[in-house]
């Protein structure tokens, strides 16, 4: 870890030469904008995060462990494009089916939605047709029926 202190001190000490001479030049604006980034690497080795970051970079248990969520990521990408290309909709095309499913609940010209399925329909038709009347009552039972009345 004492390398990587030197080395920081011998980068920052290079960047206040090279401001120096950038100064001498006449360019004092430069110059203090060189400082400022030769001062970075000590500034890191002073507050530990230089050591940090060279125990991230040189260990490997962290690289196996970004290897890891790169094939994690990769898996991911690849079940989501095989499922895209499969026969199954999308959560996009699911979602517009059932709001398409709820609208058709309602006949286009229906000013409310229809009180029987069409399946229901035959059968109030089966128990035959009478006269005037008395066949609306039948729809009225088949509703009634199907409701548990």
């Amino acid at each position: 870890m004492l390398a990587s202190t030197m080395i920081a001190t011998a980068a920052s000490a290079a960047g206040l030469g090279i401001a120096a001479l950038t100064a001498w030049r006449k360019r004092f604006l430069a110059a203090a904008r060189i400082t400022a980034y030769a001062l970075v690497p000590v500034g890191l080795a002073m507050t530990g995060i230089l050591r940090w970051l060279t125990g991230l970079v040189f260990n490997p248990g962290v690289w196996l462990g970004f290897g890891v969520l790169a094939l994690s990521a990769l898996l991911f990408m690849v079940t989501r494009a095989v499922e895209r290309r499969g026969g199954k909709p999308s959560r996009k095309e699911r979602k517009a089916a059932e709001a398409a499913a709820g609208r058709e609940a309602m006949a286009p010209g229906a000013s409310s939605p229809s009180l029987t399925s069409g399946r229901d329909i035959p059968r109030a038709q089966a128990k035959g047709k009478k006269s005037g009347g008395a066949e609306d009552f039948s729809d009225i039972e088949a509703i009634l029926k199907k409701h548990g009345i």
